[in-house]
């Protein structure tokens, strides 16, 4: 992985991208096999592996392996690989409402990163090109929305799973750092009647044990009406509620899209800003680049320039 600054230049030059999909896991155990897609840069090698849990959202095929391009597309154009798995949660795989787990499979989709990580030989021998090139000791995760939760289970966020009441720990310890993008805050009092009623495993998010590096982006005006009655400042609580080392990258004016970050031109966006996106893009590639590579200087670099002009986009916070 070529070695970058930020700025002047923050990033190297884009490397060409190199994406195969479907990628099939067959699964037995599971409702159908898990599909995904793997991007990554046509050279280098020992290179991270980003896992990136997909949101839920209005559209057909952005939550799925399919969604998500602008991010994607960028990370792996900057030195990463980039494994999107499509949850049974998705639209595009059309389950039966009663499928066990339904309707957004909290479990499941940890599941399927854990998957994942256990059958990188399978993937890299489907992807010839990428074949003896993951560096498998650096892997981040990251989600949007639902799947910033499914990112937030594997960072070390518990709850009780409400069939059984047992408490559930999908911590994984092959997962080094993260990035929760517009992710759910706590439980409780801070839900809407109609998702403590429909979506209970939301109730006892517990952010106590979640220890792995993470960085939290969240817009200050993302309000959820349909999920929370805090506001925006819910989506910062896997910040406030955990435990160091974290990060807290507020966008300033950003909704739940975060400018667009599901899909270039997709009409879902609420606050379609391609500068704002761009931003994402910079800032959490520098998080990811400095946590995966110690004493590299991206991220303050990052955090440096965010504020540099007039008008910033956003501010960070560390803890």
């Amino acid at each position: 992985m070529t070695d970058s600054t930020y700025p002047a230049d923050i990033l190297s030059s884009p490397t060409p991208v190199l994406s195969v999909s479907p990628v099939v896991l067959p699964s037995p155990d599971r409702a159908v096999d898990l599909q995904v897609r793997v991007s990554a840069p046509v050279t280098g090698n020992d290179l991270p592996v980003i896992l990136l849990s997909h949101g839920q959202g209005y559209s057909n095929n952005l939550s799925s392996l399919n969604g998500y391009a602008p991010l994607a597309d960028f990370w792996a154009a900057h030195g990463f690989v980039v494994i999107q798995p499509t949850h049974l949660s998705s639209t595009t795989l059309s389950l039966a409402p009663d499928t066990p787990g339904a309707p957004l499979h909290w479990r499941s989709r940890a599941e399927d990163m854990r998957r994942i990580l256990d059958r990188f030989d399978e993937i890299e021998a489907a992807v010839p090109q990428l074949l003896g090139r993951l560096d498998r000791g650096r892997v981040a995760v990251v989600g949007h929305s639902m799947g910033g939760h499914t990112a937030s289970l594997l960072l070390g966020a518990r709850l009780t799973d409400p069939d059984d009441g047992t408490q559930v720990n999908l911590a994984e310890p092959r997962i080094k750092a993260g990035v929760l993008l517009a992710a759910p805050g706590r439980g409780g009092d801070a839900l809407t009647e109609s998702v403590a009623e429909n979506l209970a495993f939301l109730l006892t998010t517990d952010f106590s044990a979640m220890t792995t590096p993470t960085l939290v982006v969240a817009g200050d005006k993302d309000t959820s009406a349909h999920l929370t009655v805090r506001g925006a400042d819910w989506h910062a609580d896997p910040y406030v509620l955990s435990p160091g080392p974290k990060s807290l990258l507020t966008l300033f004016d950003a909704e739940h899209g975060l400018g667009g970050i599901s899909g270039y031109d997709v009409a879902e966006t609420t606050d379609e800003n391609p500068e704002r996106v761009a931003a994402v893009q910079r800032l959490t590639w520098a998080y990811l680049r400095s946590e995966l590579y110690p004493g590299d200087p991206a991220w303050q670099a990052a955090r440096d320039a965010l504020t540099a002009g007039p008008d910033p986009l956003g501010q960070v916070e560390s803890k």
